[in-house]
């Protein structure tokens, strides 16, 4: 049975909606997780941050294209580090060039 034009338009319609809700609600997730981990206080221009954050898309896209030989899934980072060798107290600053001070009152 062959679906009428307009059978297709709802259910087009009816997808948009879905995907709009679902963009919705990943972008309050990440805006929630962005919020805890203090990016509201960064000055920073728009497009400096959307950099940062396709490297971290990145980032995890390789962590979960080879699962062994990264722990981001299942380690914090003082574990990330001990497993280099490193310090594990010691911050991961990794993207800390990413987002420059710009303001009298952010420090490095």
């Amino acid at each position: 049975m062959k679906k009428t034009t307009a059978k297709i338009k709802e259910d087009l319609a009816r997808l948009q909606e879905q995907l709009r809700q679902a963009e919705t609600r990943d972008a309050e997730r990440i805006g929630r997780i962005a919020l805890k981990a203090g990016l509201g206080e960064i000055v920073v221009d728009d497009s400096q941050l959307q950099a940062a954050f396709e490297e971290l898309a990145d980032r995890f896209r390789s962590a979960s294209q080879e699962p062994q030989q990264s722990g981001w899934s299942r380690q914090g980072a003082g574990a990330q580090n001990k497993a280099r060798g490193g310090d594990p107290e010691a911050k991961d600053t990794q993207l800390h060039g990413a987002f420059p001070a710009q303001s009298p009152d952010i420090e490095d």
